[in-house]
Order: C-alpha cells, then sequence, then structure tokens
C-alpha cells in the first residue's frame, strides 16, 4: 500500500484582524488619505486583495465584483449570432428526425412513437420498483 503524504504550509501563521480594524482600514482607504498598497505597507497587512475584499464587505463604495473563473463573455452580439445558428441546427435535425418517423411508421403500418414511450414506461416502471 502506498504511503500518504501531507503537506504543511510554511510559515508563519496568517494573521486574524478584528472586524473594527477591518472598518478603520476601509474608512482610510475612502477617505482617499492613503491607498490600498500604502495601506498594505503601514499596518502590515498581507495579501494582494485583502483589503479590497474588506472595502466590498464594509465599504460604502461600490466596488467591483471579483471576475468569475473561466473564459470571459464573447460579444454579445456575436453570441447572439451563433446561437441563432444552433438554433437552426436543431430545428433542422428535429425536422429531419420527424420525417424519418413518418416515414419508419409508415412502412411498419404503426406508430412507432407509441411504442417507444410505451417500452420507456416499462424501463422507468423496472427502475422504480
Amino acid at each position: 500500500m502506498g504511503q500518504v503524504r501531507i503537506l504543511l504550509k510554511k510559515g508563519p501563521p496568517q494573521p486574524r484582524y478584528s472586524e473594527d480594524f477591518k472598518k478603520r482600514v476601509v474608512r482610510e482607504f475612502e477617505q482617499g488619505k492613503l491607498n490600498k498598497d500604502q495601506l498594505m505597507v503601514k499596518y502590515g497587512i498581507k495579501g494582494k486583495s485583502r483589503v479590497l475584499d474588506w472595502c466590498r464587505k464594509y465599504g460604502n463604495l461600490a466596488y467591483r465584483t471579483p471576475a468569475q473563473n473561466g473564459r470571459p463573455l464573447k460579444d454579445p452580439q456575436k453570441r447572439i449570432k451563433d446561437l441563432e445558428k444552433k438554433l437552426k441546427a436543431a430545428e433542422l435535425k428535429l425536422k429531419v428526425y420527424d420525417k424519418l418517423i413518418e416515414v419508419t411508421n409508415r412502412e411498419l403500418d404503426a406508430d412507432i412513437l407509441k411504442k417507444i414511450e410505451a417500452r420507456l414506461s416499462e424501463n422507468w416502471q423496472q427502475k422504480k420498483a
């Protein structure tokens, strides 16, 4: 059996800041006394986005929310065109399937959809039990 390795972070533990301290830093930032980097140096705050996170939480001004992970959204007009192309392709596929079912019904002289629905229902009942 293989060995399990546990990696621990090295260095001092992350400092915990009180809510009053965070609000004081945000107040200084919003008053324009110091910028984010100056506040980080003044109070020894580690982490590049910590002050901005506090501003989002405790601040009175509107701050941009962090971008979501993943690719940025395409241009809305291009996205609409892409979706329209996909919709046309799906509609064409649906027409082909409908025609295929119609031809199959005519050749077999039976309603193929009813047979499929009956089999699906039977399978569903078996799985349910």
